[in-house]
């Protein structure tokens, strides 16, 4: 991998860092906090992004694979890394919400 590349994917990973610590523009906000997000419309969007990250890696590695001039292996394994570390954080989510849920279902009236 090139420095070029290296300061590029360190560029994204700074960007993405500074996105998830910001609220999305489109929040909506609730009734009762002033400045809360809607979870919903967060949690769609992140699973559009990890959706987003796995097609784009599906597409480099197509083209790796395809024979494209300028298709690079570097490129193609730190994407399909990418896509595979997104989807496991979002599992590992949908994991905890639905303990969440199931603890807040367990609990006695």
């Amino acid at each position: 991998m090139s420095d070029m590349q290296i300061n590029r994917l360190l560029a994204e990973m700074r960007a993405l860092a500074a996105q998830a610590g910001m609220r999305p523009e489109t929040g909506a906000e609730t009734a009762g906090a002033a400045g809360a997000t809607d979870f919903g419309a967060l949690l769609k969007a992140s699973i559009e992004q990890v959706n987003t990250t796995q097609q784009n890696a599906s597409a480099l590695a197509e083209s790796f694979e395809a024979g494209v001039p300028g298709a690079d292996l570097g490129e193609v394994m730190v994407a399909l890394q990418k896509a595979d570390i997104s989807f496991k954080a979002m599992t590992e989510v949908r994991n905890r919400l639905v303990n969440a849920y199931q603890e807040i279902m367990n609990m006695p009236l």
